[in-house]
């Protein structure tokens, strides 16, 4: 905890030197080194060597206390990179001024794009919120898997959003070689989704509580009756914003699969699920809200003013209730998990 909180400051200090010297050496520097300098081959000389700096700073902080769980490292970075990140979007809305500007300017076009806007602030508030959480409970030694999950299915939404809108249409051309660090991000990101996913489940019930809770009918849940009744109308919903082609090839299985969920008692894996589904839903509304709105996004593809509170509306119960799902299924996951019997010995 303490080793991301000082990450994040060093992440202010770091971010106002780096834009200070490359910005004075692209512009001081001399003629043998346009190449390098007029590149993003400084960007990534200066994150490489920030890199560096925290992963010798944290052997020095821990030195025989060291956590043995690899992802206490990557989150710690992460932390550090969701200031960044958080620096990057208030400063493309011009809340403040010269703390990233030498790399707004070499970055890929698509970070200056309204959607990128959105992924910054996302990332900068909510991500970093869970790395905190993440590295708190590795430190004490306590469970992370369910806001593990969680950033699962918000860290995977923002990489196959990000990646086809890198490649796909006018900004497909104008990729740096940024892109391919960016590609390094997406790898350790998926390898750190497969390392939240092998932990063991602590999710238990009582035995009698699983048995009456699978008795039930779904006319005797009426919580359960509602979330059914949501998810057929969600359905079409998501089909008919086909448009959001990512969106609607995530999210349509899901409703399906959690209607099978919540009729047949013993899915064990309905919890996991919804885990994995709020966290994507979460990060791709906000995006989407957020970028609709935006003043970066050209007026013919915004929202019309006479439509916004429609609009608003619609959006946040489509981005509420699977939080919702995702709460019943994790605080009450009785009629989802299977009765083991217990094998009494006998002597």
């Amino acid at each position: 905890m303490q080793s991301c909180m000082q990450s994040s400051l060093k992440a202010l200090v770091i971010c106002i030197l780096v834009d200070l010297i490359l910005s004075r050496l692209f512009l001081f520097r001399p003629n043998s080194l346009n190449i390098f300098f007029s590149s993003i081959g400084t960007v990534f000389f200066a994150g490489s060597t920030t890199v560096l700096i925290l992963a010798i700073s944290a052997c020095f902080l821990f030195k025989n206390k060291a956590p043995k769980d690899p992802l206490f490292y990557v989150f710690a970075v992460y932390a550090f990179l969701s200031v960044v990140n958080l620096i990057i979007g208030l400063e493309q809305d011009s809340i403040i001024d010269g703390f990233i500007t030498f790399y707004l300017k070499n970055a890929d076009p698509y970070i200056n794009t309204a959607h990128g806007h959105m992924i910054s602030y996302w990332d900068g508030c909510v991500h970093y919120l869970m790395y905190l959480l993440m590295v708190a409970a590795i430190t004490w030694g306590a469970s992370y898997r369910a806001i593990g999950l969680y950033w699962v299915g918000s860290i995977l939404m923002r990489v196959i959003v990000y990646i086809p809108g890198n490649v796909v249409g006018k900004y497909g051309t104008q990729l740096s070689p940024l892109f391919l660090v960016h590609m390094l991000y997406v790898v350790v990101s998926v390898w750190a989704c497969f390392r939240v996913f092998s932990q063991s489940s602590t999710r238990q019930a009582l035995p009698m509580s699983i048995n009456e809770a699978q008795r039930t009918t779904l006319v005797e849940r009426p919580l359960d009756f509602l979330f059914v009744i949501y998810l057929v109308p969600a359905t079409f919903f998501c089909v008919f914003r086909g448009l959001m082609i990512v969106n609607m090839l995530y999210s349509g299985p899901y409703y399906i699969i959690a209607l099978y969920g919540l009729l047949v008692p013993g899915c064990e894996w309905m919890p996991d699920l919804t885990l994995v589904h709020s966290g994507a839903i979460a990060q791709a509304q906000f995006s989407h809200i957020g970028a609709s709105l935006h003043t970066r996004t050209p007026f013919s593809y915004r929202v019309p003013a006479d439509s916004q509170i429609v609009f608003l509306l619609v959006n946040a119960l489509y981005a509420i209730v699977p939080q919702a799902l995702c709460y019943r299924c994790v605080t009450s996951p009785a009629f989802f998990l299977r009765d083991q019997p217990n094998d009494k010995k006998t002597d």
